[in-house]
């Protein structure tokens, strides 16, 4: 059976390394985007320009009818997914709770929890042998933000992401008996455009000092997480909140 992976937020940053590392391990990629398809477009070239096979797919995961017609596309042509990478996600610029607005929290726990438990739902309905599917694993985008709570900058995203922990691991016991692995990975400080979205460009090198390692860490050095929770080498892996933090 063909190994499937879709990556939502696949264009940019962890989402496009964890694609491009897949595909380099034999997966066949489905690499999802919401806007930007020049860049999602440019992640599918560089992974055939080295001998893998990748597609491209426009949803945007809050939105159900985008979902599905997405599971749809992916199922048509890579068949069907045996891995997902729920890493889609927003911040906000930074601010205080006083400050936020219903539709900064609205936009913040659709796209970054609804999101991915819509993801996942339809990958469980897919990969679970009790609706006929071969098994499979479900690795969830966390945040070291879940552990920190992030005062005065994204208290939002921080409890979106504690969300994140609990849906891991309740969905990880639920479909345990069916094949399937949920584990989550919650990054640090990483060096992504995330930061910019958020206000603040230079946050990594702000806070670097904060890290017992005095760095920030690389997209690559979570998608490697990531990839081993995919892979059989994690077969006896589920349930798990896999830090990559660089001991912050």
């Amino acid at each position: 059976m063909d190994r499937v992976a879709l990556i939502t937020g696949g264009s940019r940053g962890i989402g496009a390394a964890t694609a491009r590392l897949a595909a380099a391990q034999g997966w066949k990629v489905a690499v999802n985007y919401a806007a930007n398809a020049r860049a999602a477009d440019e992640v599918v070239q560089a992974i055939r320009a080295d001998g893998g096979h990748a597609i491209a797919v426009q949803a945007d995961v809050a939105d159900e009818p985008q979902v599905l017609a997405m599971f749809a596309q992916v199922d048509a042509q890579l068949g069907r997914v045996t891995g997902l990478v729920n890493n889609a996600g927003v911040v906000d610029v930074a601010a205080r709770v006083e400050q936020m607005t219903v539709a900064r929290l609205r936009r913040m726990f659709d796209i970054n929890v609804i999101g991915s438990i819509l993801c996942a739902r339809e990958a469980v309905r897919r990969m679970s042998t009790r609706h006929g599917g071969g098994g499979g694993a479900i690795v969830n985008l966390s945040s070291a933000a879940a552990r920190l709570g992030a005062p005065g900058q994204y208290v939002d995203y921080a409890a979106a992401k504690g969300a994140i922990d609990a849906f891991t691991v309740g969905l990880a016991k639920e479909v345990a008996a069916e094949g399937i692995r949920v584990n989550a990975v919650r990054p640090g400080l990483i060096e992504t455009e995330i930061h910019a979205s958020g206000g603040i460009p230079d946050r990594v090198q702000q806070l670097a000092h904060q890290v017992p390692m005095q760095r920030g860490g690389t997209a690559e050095e979570v998608a490697q997480a990531i990839c081993w929770l995919l892979s059989p080498e994690a077969s006896y892996t589920t349930m798990s909140l896999v830090d990559v933090s660089g001991g912050r």
